[in-house]
């Protein structure tokens, strides 16, 4: 089932650029990628929100990296929400879940992320394939917020100075799901056009502030373009937008992949994986698929020699 949502607020990412200023950003909007992203899950709206907000920071992040394959970003912790995974590949694909405690999990929505997550971290990976070095960056969960913990992460790393603003709102079961992102990023120093550095200073301290003056209502209000938003922010200063990168929900599970990982278990742990009636279960935390393998399934993935 394919979840609803605006025309006007479109699974894409927006880049632009300010005018007489070296500050580049993205903008972010998923409407029917995250709803679909949704719609196989019953999550709790806690819940539910905090994934939006991590895919809408998985797009921002994954676009502002040239690579050819997968950009995850997972959590891990201790808390009712033990893990949330986000992945985007190079093509456009997305996809997400989490693992929590329902009868830990407080719906309330002025809840920390530390109230929600607990300790532990967030690890940031571009894996671009079985023949190349993974990249991968990890920063405490820290702060009341994902946006606190994604701006920690880039203060205490040596990339380009940023600063981000994420939102989402998940509707009822995917409909109408929306979240975003805003994200603004410093040109490196060697490609500043500006020559004094107190005037560049200013300007990217009041790109900031006007950053922050957005509220996340407005974030996801689809009654506001995409461009128009961008306007509404920097019309003073102007914004040059470029052409935007569409955003599907893709899962990558299939048949024969769930039988390659079966093949490579033993006879007994095969067994051990059985269900009353004999059977051999899969089902993919993405998108809920269910695999079903019988003896006789079974036994066609482990040839006799």
């Amino acid at each position: 089932m394919t979840a609803s949502a605006s025309p006007i607020f479109p699974s894409i990412v927006r880049p632009f650029q300010l005018e007489g200023c070296d500050v580049r950003g993205k903008l972010v909007r998923l409407g029917v990628a995250y709803g679909d992203i949704l719609a196989p899950h019953d999550y709790p709206p806690i819940v539910a929100r905090l994934l939006g907000e991590l895919l809408a920071l998985a797009a921002a992040l994954s676009t502002s990296l040239k690579y050819e394959g997968t950009f995850v970003i997972q959590t891990s912790s201790n808390g009712p929400i033990r893990m949330i995974m986000a992945d985007v590949q190079s093509s456009g694909g997305m996809r997400a879940y989490a693992r929590y405690n329902a009868e830990d999990i407080d719906d309330a929505g002025d809840a920390t992320i530390a109230e929600l997550l607990g300790t532990g971290h967030i690890a940031f990976t571009v894996d671009q394939g079985p023949d190349t070095t993974r990249y991968q960056g990890i920063t405490a969960i820290e702060g009341e917020s994902l946006t606190d913990c994604a701006n920690t992460y880039f203060r205490q790393s040596e990339q380009l100075e940023t600063e981000i603003m994420l939102a989402a709102e998940p509707g009822g079961n995917g409909r109408d799901a929306r979240a975003a992102a805003l994200m603004l990023q410093r040109l490196p120093r060697p490609e500043r056009s500006i020559v004094d550095p107190e005037e560049d200073d200013e300007k990217w301290r009041n790109a900031v502030v006007l950053m922050k003056s957005m509220s996340a209502d407005e974030l996801l209000d689809a009654d506001i373009p995409t461009d128009q938003l961008l306007y509404r922010l920097y019309h003073e200063t102007g914004v040059r937008v470029f052409e935007g990168r569409p955003l599907r929900f893709h899962c990558r599970c299939s048949r024969d992949r769930v039988a390659n990982t079966l093949a490579s278990f033993s006879a007994d742990d095969l067994k051990d994986m059985k269900t009353d009636a004999g059977l051999i279960v899969a089902t993919c935390e993405f998108c809920r698929t269910d695999y079903t393998f019988d003896d006789d399934q079974l036994a066609a993935l482990r040839p006799a020699n």
